[in-house]
């Protein structure tokens, strides 16, 4: 079994595998701990599923955070109770746990690019930048939002250009609470506020290019577009960046993607990006890496069932997990980066809080359980 990508799926799955007696080879090209453009929200829907992997996410020490405010570009907010609630946690640190769990799991890790797979004769062999090639029965590609890997592959939504790009970094503010989450409206995008485990405050901000390139650097975009939001004008104003330089990401696509592909089993990211202001990216990563494990144990346990079947029951369950969560939030983007329709579902929400729940609750799972 191979896996391509050490993120949280990715990662996920390998756990998940090796500990019971599969044995898996994956490969992340990039060396731990290292940050990732993240809103670093985790929803506590995964917490049991960690837990029965032997995953302590306590023991990290993040944010409990069960609070919600939301503001339009103007600067009106409107707050909520999170019922699940998250945890705040950075990807440097959660990823590097993950990462050594799996070694103690007897997880093969190897630091290498993957250049290409190619299917044949009922196998794939899968060729490296220095490694070599691998021969395996499964792949699992866990290798994020956009990889050079996706070209070599011929994914369709490759080939269309993105309009979004994706800032992070991080900050020191005293003042900002440890328990909230915030989504704040800009002209041309929204912009996440959260704490981690560290107390730094996790700022994320998704942006049309068409409102970025006028700009070109991070820092006069923010000055010159995010705090025109008053809301995001206090927190800057009050702040302290801790990176040297914020981390960015171009070409963010939310096209629908294959769950399978050339017969390998897509996961997280590289399977299908719900809306960053959903707050589920996380969650919904390492459910995907529980899905095909749990599929690919029973192949092996049972092997009774050909790929076909496995893929079929992938990309079925798949859709029955996440389906209706990436439309809505589809939709919430469509709504919330209009204007007009922005005000207008603010106002709705204000006299009918209850709906506010129902909204949250269409974007979320239920906690999962083995």
């Amino acid at each position: 079994m191979i896996i391509i990508g050490g993120g949280l799926a990715g990662l996920t799955a390998a756990i998940h595998l090796s500990r019971l007696d599969i044995q898996v080879i994956l490969f992340e090209k990039e060396k731990y701990p290292h940050h990732k453009v993240c809103g670093e929200y985790l929803s506590k829907e995964v917490i049991p599923y960690l837990e029965f992997l032997g995953i302590e996410i306590s023991s990290l020490k993040p944010a409990t955070i069960d609070r919600l405010h939301f503001s339009t570009k103007e600067g009106k907010i409107t707050s909520h109770e999170l019922e699940m609630g998250g945890l705040g946690i950075s990807r440097n640190t959660l990823d590097h746990y993950l990462f050594q769990q799996a070694k103690t799991a007897n997880c093969e890790i190897i630091q290498d690019a993957v250049l290409n797979v190619n299917f044949q004769d009922d196998r794939f062999e899968v060729e490296t930048a220095s490694s070599g090639k691998f021969i395996a029965d499964f792949v699992l590609g866990a290798f994020g939002k956009r990889s050079t890997l996706d070209k070599s592959l011929t994914r369709e939504f490759i080939s269309n250009k993105s309009g979004w790009l994706g800032i992070k970094a991080h900050y020191k503010n005293a003042a900002y609470p440890k328990d909230l989450v915030s989504l704040h409206n800009f002209n041309g995008g929204y912009c996440g506020l959260s704490a981690t485990e560290t107390g730094a405050i996790n700022v994320c901000y998704l942006a049309s290019y068409d409102s970025f390139k006028k700009y070109k650097d991070p820092e006069i975009f923010k000055n010159e577009v995010l705090m025109k939001n008053p809301k995001l004008a206090e927190f800057f104003s009050n702040s302290e960046m801790l990176f040297e330089n914020e981390l960015s990401i171009a070409q963010v696509n939310f096209d629908k993607k294959e769950q399978v592909h050339q017969h390998i089993l897509m996961l997280g990211d590289a399977a299908g990006l719900i809306h960053p202001l959903c707050g589920n990216g996380m969650a919904m990563a390492i459910h995907s890496g529980k899905i095909a494990s749990e599929i690919l144990l029973e192949y092996f346990q049972k092997k009774q069932t050909d790929r076909r079947e496995v893929e079929n029951e992938y990309q079925n369950e798949w859709n029955r997990q996440f389906k209706h969560r990436m439309r809505t939030g589809r939709i919430l983007q469509k709504i919330l980066l209009n204007e007009g329709l922005a005000e207008l579902s603010q106002n709705i929400i204000s006299k009918f809080p209850i709906l506010m729940p129902q909204i949250i609750k269409r974007t979320h799972g239920e906690p999962i359980h083995v």
